[in-house]
């Protein structure tokens, strides 16, 4: 019987990358958060698989096609691989809200069908994300949440932060991708400390 792999679900623009209203439409308009990309290479080393989950208007209303969002994907996983970290699958949603699908985040169906890729129970599944609609796919998916105060999320103070979490019981903040990595790495370390495992 195979393991079940440990794997983690993040939101792409605002988590790994700064945000941009405007979309980005080219690999130099994808600016990595500091310390994101380290964040994902030592999830790597310690044996966790990272997807991404992302919503992606642009394609559907026409301000960026197939060939630039690969470009930008491609971007992504070089500067990655520079670290010794990677992203095992990229998810997207391109449509626009008004073609209600039920794949555009906060609907689950993205989050859905990695659960059923990789064969894991979405419960053990972390999903992190800088706004409400994530942690809303989160919930509705069956996720572990997690917000994290960067992207559309900085702008928010403190009360607006708790506020935000309320609305999705069980909702853990945290600063920036890094802090949520080590969060996740130490829970690991006394789970293992707990079942005897070195």
């Amino acid at each position: 019987m195979q393991p079940i792999p440990k794997l983690i679900i993040l939101g792409r623009d605002g988590i790994l990358n700064e945000f941009r209203e405007d979309h980005i439409k080219a690999p130099e308009e994808w600016v990595a958060v500091p310390g994101a990309l380290e964040a994902v290479s030592r999830l790597n080393h310690a044996g966790w698989h990272v997807v991404v989950a992302t919503n992606q208007s642009g394609i559907g209303r026409g301000m960026i096609d197939m060939a630039a969002v690969n470009a930008v994907h491609a971007h992504m996983m070089s500067s990655l691989k520079a670290l010794g970290g990677r992203i095992d699958a990229v998810f997207f949603c391109p449509h626009t809200p008004e073609e209600a699908c039920d794949c555009r985040k906060p609907m689950p169906g993205m989050l859905l069908d990695i659960g059923r890729r990789y064969g894991v129970d979405l419960a053990q599944v972390p999903m992190v994300g800088d706004t409400l609609r994530d942690l809303k796919a989160a919930q509705a998916a069956g996720c572990e949440p997690h917000l994290v105060r960067v992207g559309r999320a900085a702008a928010l103070d403190a009360a607006q932060v708790a506020s935000l979490a309320e609305q999705v019981p069980g909702t853990i903040v945290h600063r920036d991708l890094l802090e949520m990595a080590v969060h996740l790495l130490e829970r690991d370390h006394v789970l293992d400390s707990q079942s005897g495992v070195l």
